[in-house]
């Protein structure tokens, strides 16, 4: 057999195969015993078709047996010979295969690219104090009051603009689609939330009374509907009135083991700014990654740039259907949304690349104490037990990525541990 190695790029290589026509030809022979073995021709008896038979009757599945199960196995013995890690499967061009003459094919394959690392210790960037204002805990504070909110019932009048009616809806695709049901669903009246067909239907209904309206939905819905038509069928089952509880103390208590408005003031201050803190090192952890890459100078493989364009595109469609909107139906082009991601997922993949390698040189590992503790967190955030979510990972194969995550995020540490930074 003869193997030629070509470097195409710094990234992409391939191997250039020929394998002798004795090779093939045994190897076609095998495999017409095989057929001759399973299939029935008119006028044979079974298991005593002679080969050149089957090699007459199949000759093109023969053929393409015998170039699988070659190909296959030369192109993984090679690779693995030549210490070769390919970033996907190789891809088989120029296959050539015909009975008394030689198998030539290419397989083309990226790997990653050997990496001249540019200085990493020293990168300069921009940072902000984490500031927590008074209008910051008060913005937090009338959530929690909004969540705390009671919603009395109202009798004796039918439906008026700021009450809140409980319905059962019904929902169906116009011409055709997968409708659905939604019962004790609050509604307010009134809210720029809801389509004004909405609104308008919802007006002066009285508890038991039901009624159909057909709305159109813009292109540009801010619920992504994306220009459909919906016939509603709603159903008032009661109106109820929203009473917000006084922001004072009961309410502190109400709210956990405040003692007081004061205490329950500072406590969402100390909370938001643990947040804004984490804020600041994710910008400057991506202010860091930028000036990496901005030293930088290296070839990123087209198939990681493919990973990050996919994973992209799904944890889009993944966001639509935690809402419950179908994304076949939200009118997005998702070939072309996909595309859009390439600029940002190349710097991912170099970013990546450039991570994988800082880490290599300063031995940065995960610990299986720290690899249990991140679940431990996953799993309190979940309210699962730690060997609940530990077997999911497993099973869903996201333990190593976690891994991986944890590893990169201690080589970010790294970098802003030797970085220059300048307080804004």
């Amino acid at each position: 057999m003869k193997v030629e190695y070509i470097e195409e790029t710094s990234v992409r290589k391939a191997l250039e195969f020929e394998i002798e026509a004795e090779v093939v030809d045994q190897e076609i022979d095998s495999r017409a015993r095989a057929y001759a073995r399973k299939v029935k021709i008119p006028g044979f008896r079974p298991g005593r078709i002679p080969p050149e038979v089957i090699k007459q009757r199949f000759r093109q599945q023969v053929l393409e047996d015998v170039a699988e199960s070659l190909v296959n196995k030369v192109v993984h013995e090679e690779l693995q010979g030549r210490g070769l890690r390919p970033l996907a499967a190789p891809k088989v061009t120029d296959l050539k295969i015909d009975a008394n003459q030689p198998l030539t094919f290419r397989a083309v394959f990226e790997t990653l690219p050997l990496v001249e690392l540019p200085e990493y210790k020293g990168l300069e960037a921009k940072a902000r104090s984490p500031q927590v204002t008074d209008e910051d805990v008060d913005r937090e504070l009338r959530r929690l009051q909004e969540q705390a909110a009671r919603f009395d019932p109202v009798e004796g009048r039918p439906v008026q603009e700021g009450d809140f009616a409980l319905l059962d809806l019904t929902w169906k695709p116009v011409p055709a689609g997968k409708g659905g049901h939604d019962e004790n669903a609050l509604v307010e009246v009134g809210s720029t939330e809801n389509h004004a067909d909405l609104n308008a239907t919802l007006l002066r209904m009285t508890p038991g009374e039901t009624r159909t309206v057909c709305i159109e939905y813009a292109e540009d819905d801010p619920k992504a509907r994306g220009g459909r038509t919906v016939d509603y069928t709603v159903s008032l089952k009661a109106i109820k009135s929203k009473v917000l509880p006084e922001v004072d103390d009961e309410l502190a208590k109400d709210l956990g083991d405040w003692g007081s408005l004061a205490e329950l003031k500072d406590g969402l201050r100390s909370r938001l700014l643990a947040a804004e803190e984490r804020k600041v090192d994710r910008e400057v952890k991506a202010s860091l990654v930028d000036a990496l890459l901005q030293r930088a100078s290296l070839e990123v493989p087209e198939a990681l740039v493919e990973r990050h364009m996919n994973a992209r595109t799904e944890s889009t469609a993944r966001g639509l259907l935690y809402q419950g909107i179908d994304p076949t139906r939200v009118g997005v082009d998702w070939r072309e949304y996909r595309e859009n991601q390439r600029e940002d997922s190349v710097k991912a993949a170099k970013a990546d690349i450039l991570l994988d390698e800082v880490a290599r040189r300063e031995g940065i590992e995960v610990l299986d104490a720290e690899l249990d503790a991140e679940v431990a967190r996953l799993a309190e955030r979940m309210s699962k037990s730690r060997e609940a979510v530990r077997a999911k990972l497993e099973k869903e194969g996201e333990l190593l990525a976690l891994r991986a995550r944890i590893r990169e995020e201690k080589t970010l540490d790294l970098l802003k541990a030797n970085a220059r930074l300048d307080f804004e």
